[in-house]
């Protein structure tokens, strides 16, 4: 007979305050959207405190004692006119920015960028241009705006947020412009056309 004692099993209150947790530590920069939503799939995944504990072993217990990092510069505007842009990396978010298309095109990756507040706003101008955003599929996102022939579309899995996930609010204002806004499943690799494509075919598999 073993004498080893079980893991404690983990409770729904505990797998919220582990959310609450990595949330903080969102909004502090140490934890980027896409690390956010990678560890918020392994929260709702664990059985067992330990499994929980792990999620947040390399994460200071008290942030609001610890020493304060130093931030990057907020990009608060990111505009383009007839040519392409891409705003990707590990860059920080203000709570409001700014996106300008003319005859043009942007890619606007979240998934590695830092955000400092439960709530970003990002709004965007179009004019004979086209946008694509790329968030991590566990961040809730609200789209909204208005498009005049063109079209403003959402992709990929569209499951409900964790309560407690950062919001990404996109405004988008369209006069013969298309903007789509991606969820990328955490994992997922490989250039922007390769990640639509996947993307795609993934809806295809599974219409449902």
């Amino acid at each position: 007979m073993s004498d080893r004692t079980p893991a404690l099993r983990a409770s729904d209150a505990e797998r919220e305050q582990t959310v609450g947790v990595l949330r903080t530590h969102v909004v502090e920069g140490r934890l980027t959207l896409e690390e956010f939503a990678e560890r918020l799939d392994r929260v709702y995944e664990a059985r067992t405190r330990p499994e929980l504990e792990e999620l947040t072993h390399d994460l200071p217990e008290d942030s609001q004692g610890s020493l304060p990092q130093r931030r990057r510069r907020p990009k608060r505007f990111t505009g383009v006119a007839f040519g392409s842009v891409e705003r990707r990396g590990r860059w920080r978010v203000p709570r409001f920015a700014g996106l300008a298309v003319l005859f043009g095109d942007a890619d606007i990756d979240l998934r590695t960028a830092e955000i400092h507040s439960g709530t970003i706003t990002i709004n965007a101008l179009l004019l004979f241009g086209n946008a694509d955003f790329y968030v991590p599929r566990s961040v809730e996102v609200d789209l909204g705006g208005l498009t005049i022939f063109g079209h403003r579309r959402e992709h990929g899995d569209d499951s409900d947020p964790a309560p407690q996930a950062p919001l990404v609010r996109i405004r988008v204002w369209s006069l013969f412009g298309t903007s789509d806004v991606w969820r990328i499943p955490p994992g997922m690799s490989g250039t922007y056309r390769e990640l639509i494509r996947s993307i795609r075919k993934r809806r295809q598999l599974d219409p449902g």
